[in-house]
C-alpha cells in the first residue's frame, strides 16, 4: 500500500500523521513563523514524545490528548521553537530534554543531550546527533525503523533544510555544521533516509545529497 504522507503541512491547517509498524508520527505547523511540531507514538505502548514545543501550546495539548506526554525534545535554543514549552510541560509533566550547550537558554530546567545519547519513546529508541552551527547545542534525532525494509527517520530541527544548510551567522559555525552534517548525517545514513525539519517539507538524503558541493561552494 503506498503511503500517503508527504510531509506537506499548512499553517492552522490539519496535521499531517504517517504510521509506521511501531510509531507514529504526527506533523502539525504551530505559530507565526510556520514551525513543524512533531509528536511521536509509540504504537504498542501509547507513550508519546514532541519534538519541538514551538507554539500553540492549546494545539498542541488537544494534539496530545488523554494519552499524555512522557518527553520533549527541544531540537534547539532559538525561541520560536519553544514558545509553548513551559505551558506544554506544565500541563502534561514531560520531562524536557535539549542539546547540553542549549538546555539553559530554554524557558523550564532541561536534561542535557549529548551526541550518541538514546531517547526512548515506549519500545521505539532515537539516537541523538549533536550538529554545531546553527546553534551550539542544536541536535537531531535518528529513528532507525526495525522492521523489513524500514527506513531510517530523522528530525533535524533547523540544521537541514530541503535545499541546504540551516542559517549560520559567520564562515566558522557554517563550516561546522556542514562538516557534521556531512560525517555525521549524509557520511552514515542511506539516500532512503527521511528527514523532518523544524520548518516547511520533508525531503530524503537521497535527493539533497548531489547539492552538498553546492552548499559548500556558496557558504550558506
Amino acid at each position: 500500500m503506498t503511503d500517503p504522507y508527504t510531509g506537506h503541512v499548512s499553517p492552522g491547517g490539519p496535521p499531517a500523521v504517517r504510521t509506521l509498524p511501531a510509531l507514529e508520527i504526527t506533523k502539525v505547523s504551530v505559530g507565526p513563523m510556520d514551525n513543524n511540531a512533531y509528536l511521536l507514538r509509540c504504537t504498542s505502548t501509547g507513550e508519546q514524545l514532541l519534538i519541538d514545543a514551538a507554539a500553540e501550546a492549546p494545539r498542541l495539548l488537544e494534539l496530545i490528548g488523554p494519552a499524555g506526554l512522557s518527553t520533549v525534545v527541544t531540537t534547539h535554543r532559538h525561541p520560536d521553537h519553544w514558545q509553548a514549552l513551559a505551558e506544554v510541560v506544565a500541563a502534561t509533566g514531560a520531562r524536557a530534554l535539549a542539546g547540553a550547550a542549549d538546555a539553559e537558554a530554554l524557558p523550564v530546567p532541561a536534561e542535557p543531550l549529548a551526541d550518541g545519547d538514546t531517547v526512548r519513546v515506549g519500545d521505539c529508541d532515537l539516537t541523538v546527533i549533536h550538529l554545531v552551527g546553527h546553534t551550539p547545542g542544536s541536535v537531531a534525532l535518528l529513528y532507525r525503523d526495525p522492521t523489513p525494509g524500514g527506513v531510517p527517520h530523522l528530525f533535524t530541527g533547523d540544521s537541514l533544510f530541503p535545499g541546504g544548510p540551516g542559517r549560520t551567522t559567520n564562515p566558522r559555525d557554517f563550516d561546522s555544521l556542514m562538516t557534521d552534517l556531512e560525517t555525521k548525517v549524509f557520511g552514515r545514513l542511506p539516500d532512503e533516509t527521511w528527514f523532518y525539519p523544524g520548518h516547511g517539507d520533508d525531503s530524503t538524503l537521497g535527493a539533497e545529497r548531489p547539492a552538498i558541493p553546492e552548499w559548500r561552494a556558496r557558504g550558506w
